[in-house]
């Protein structure tokens, strides 16, 4: 086993910033082309707890197995370009195995078809890969790893059917159109609730912002006085649609329930605010990952061109102001 080499991260993470995002890299480029690392990490962002618990995640294991790694994210949810520019770049470094969460199925498709061309193992992590894109695009990845979405909305969806009268009027925030992990998690939302006999008065995208979903969640309470739960594609939206519920004098009236287990949203769901929300395991996510990338470029493993390997789950738990306490 490789003796360990401090893993680069980002100032507000630790001392030294390794964050490539819209093609550029920043005053650290120095101390990154020094690394050893033979394995990169590229995650969505850092602007919420979900990713910055999975960058945390990454870093422990990596300390854990002694195997050193670099992280990377994109600017933010839309950076799209540049978030195929890290891809790029970490192909030209060289790194033997990449670990990629793409923003959407499609954006750093491209990227990986050149790094399977060139040898480099690929692992999947979060939002699933467009797979004919991908075969189209000659790329392949070893691993998928991400929660099962489609059993957290239903999660969610399930504990509005649970604590809401039969036949309430619902409604659910989306996050972004045509992103995977959102489509996923509307529609385990929207079985749970039709299979519940609850009434949904909509389902319209926020593109996980905050003061997009309470605009919408404000324009629903109005036009339906009588809603009674609302579930959101992630904590972000749901907090806003909480805000939107507090406005209209309606806490504990309409249910809202968000997605991941943001820090923010545990302090709300303690609070009195926010009904609940379903915890994914970003750390674990990362980890899992890792190892999975580490265990395939140590066994020569690349994928197939075409074959798209079957998802490496990760539980997810419902927390609400009976288990709180146990997330705080």
């Amino acid at each position: 086993m490789k003796k360990f080499v401090t893993v680069m991260a980002m100032v507000v993470l630790a001392s030294v910033s390794l964050v490539f995002a819209g093609g550029k890299q920043d005053s650290s480029s120095a101390a990154k082309d020094e690394s050893k690392a033979e394995y990169a990490m590229i995650l969505k962002t850092q602007a919420t707890d979900f990713w910055v618990k999975m960058w945390k995640g990454i870093e422990a294991e990596s300390k854990a197995k002694g195997i050193p790694v670099d992280l990377y994210s994109a600017q933010s949810e839309d950076d799209l370009e540049g978030q195929l520019s890290i891809v790029e770049m970490c192909i030209s470094k060289g790194y033997k195995g990449i670990g990629i969460a793409p923003l959407s199925g499609l954006n750093v498709l491209s990227g990986v078809g050149k790094a399977t061309e060139k040898g480099i193992t690929i692992v999947d992590i979060d939002e699933m890969f467009d797979a004919d894109q991908l075969a189209a695009h000659k790329g392949a990845a070893v691993a998928y790893v991400a929660t099962d979405n489609v059993a957290v909305g239903s999660k969610g969806g399930r504990f509005i059917v649970d604590n809401a009268p039969k036949g309430a009027k619902v409604l659910v925030i989306e996050g972004k159109s045509g992103n995977q992990s959102s489509e996923d998690r509307a529609k385990g939302a929207k079985m749970a609730l039709a299979d519940g006999g609850m009434t949904l008065v909509g389902s319209q995208a926020a593109n996980w912002d905050r003061q997009t979903a309470l605009d919408i969640a404000n324009t629903y309470i109005q036009q339906n006085p009588d809603l009674k739960g609302i579930y959101c594609c992630n904590d972000g939206m749901a907090l806003g649609a909480e805000q939107a519920v507090i406005n209209a004098g309606k806490v504990g009236g309409i249910l809202v329930v968000g997605t991941d287990g943001d820090a923010e949203a545990v302090s709300s769901i303690a609070n009195g605010q926010l009904s609940a929300t379903v915890a994914q395991d970003p750390a674990q996510i990362g980890a899992t990952a890792f190892d999975l990338l580490v265990t395939a470029v140590e066994s020569g493993k690349k994928g197939t061109v075409g074959s798209f390997p079957a998802k490496t789950p990760v539980a997810s738990v419902l927390i609400t102001k009976d288990n709180v306490a146990d997330f705080q």
